[in-house]
């Protein structure tokens, strides 16, 4: 009798402290050029971050020849020793909805890249993450990509997965992965309207409950970026990244005329773009209590708890524009 109170009291205390091992802090780094500045250093250091997803290069297609192209290589003038570096490759989704691709040589050509990348920096990787929003039509071409590249590549492989191919797995079906990354922001339809494209807890909730179902173990990936939607008659003409929304407020050339909208009143080019009078511009962003909110959402519906919660993305202007202890609150929240 009393054996058996001990081997429960071991269970119980097992299954506790396995509840209470938060998840790690990490970045992904989505730039062309890895140089860290002295505020990205601080934010790593203060949130013991040792896991960093660098995008390595997108995957296109040539305008002529319609063949995959890899676009915009990284490149390193910063060491990366003190950090466990996963290299992202972004697939864009007309890659997958091609006819016939030739899916052997595409992975063969972009492990190959990888590794060059990697053997020029001196980075070991063990892991390697593969991003791209496939669709019904392209997911035969994508899963024959991800069964190749796995096979070829021998590493650990994850995948970013959107919270339409979690609720519909069944359709979307699952890559054969090591385990999943759910992006959890650009979540609705960039339009002229009032309504946040990149986080909306109402869209989310539709989503939701249909975690505890998923079979494939995942991480979160969360927003901290911010843009400005460029509204011409109507119609969105761009987005406009890194736009700092006090300083706009301090500009004569615009007026604010709500909380989100700004209104153009002279024609002028501010950061090398034209703004014609009467443009609206409809600035995004997310805010503490908007990170911590999805974080308590996703922790209410996990069937099993996150190892990493990734922040989007590392970069100066995204970092300032949030208060310094905020990644740590939001790991508190699982």
């Amino acid at each position: 009798m009393i054996k058996r109170f001990y081997v429960g009291l071991l269970v119980f205390l097992l299954i506790s402290c396995g509840k209470n091992e938060k998840p790690i802090v990490a970045f992904y780094y989505w730039k062309t050029i890895f140089k860290l500045s002295p505020t990205e250093k601080e934010v790593l250091k203060d949130n013991e971050v040792s896991k960093l997803y660098i995008r390595y290069f997108d995957i296109g297609l040539h305008p002529q020849t319609k063949e995959p192209i890899p676009v915009s290589p990284v490149r390193f003038l910063e060491n990366t020793d003190k950090f466990n570096i996963v290299p992202v490759v972004f697939i864009q989704n007309k890659v997958m909805l091609q006819p016939h691709p030739d899916i052997e040589d595409l992975a063969e050509k972009t492990i190959r890249l990888i590794e060059e990348i990697n053997t020029k920096n001196k980075i070991v990787c063990q892991e390697i993450q593969i991003d791209c929003d496939w669709t019904l039509k392209s997911k035969d071409n994508y899963l024959k990509f991800i069964e190749r590249f796995k096979k070829l590549s021998h590493k650990k492989l994850s995948a970013t997965i959107r919270l339409h191919q979690v609720k519909y797995f069944r359709k979307t079906k699952i890559p054969n992965v090591d385990s999943g990354v759910l992006m959890y922001y650009n979540m609705g339809t960039i339009a002229p309207d009032s309504l946040n494209s990149i986080y909306s807890k109402k869209i989310a909730d539709r989503y939701l409950q249909s975690l505890k179902k998923y079979p494939l173990h995942l991480d979160f990936a969360l927003p901290i970026y911010s843009w400005a939607v460029h509204i011409r008659d109507q119609k969105v003409i761009g987005l406009r990244s890194k736009l700092n929304i006090s300083e706009l407020g301090k500009d004569a050339n615009f007026e604010k005329i709500g909380t989100i909208f700004f209104k153009v009143k002279q024609s002028n080019y501010k950061n090398g773009v034209f703004y014609e009078k009467n443009d609206l511009l409809k600035t995004e962003s997310i805010s503490s209590e908007d990170l911590k909110e999805m974080a308590h959402d996703l922790d209410d519906n996990l069937a099993q708890a996150p190892k990493e919660i990734i922040f989007y993305d590392l970069d100066e202007f995204n970092i300032k524009n949030h208060e310094k202890n905020i990644f740590k609150q939001v790991i508190s929240c699982f």
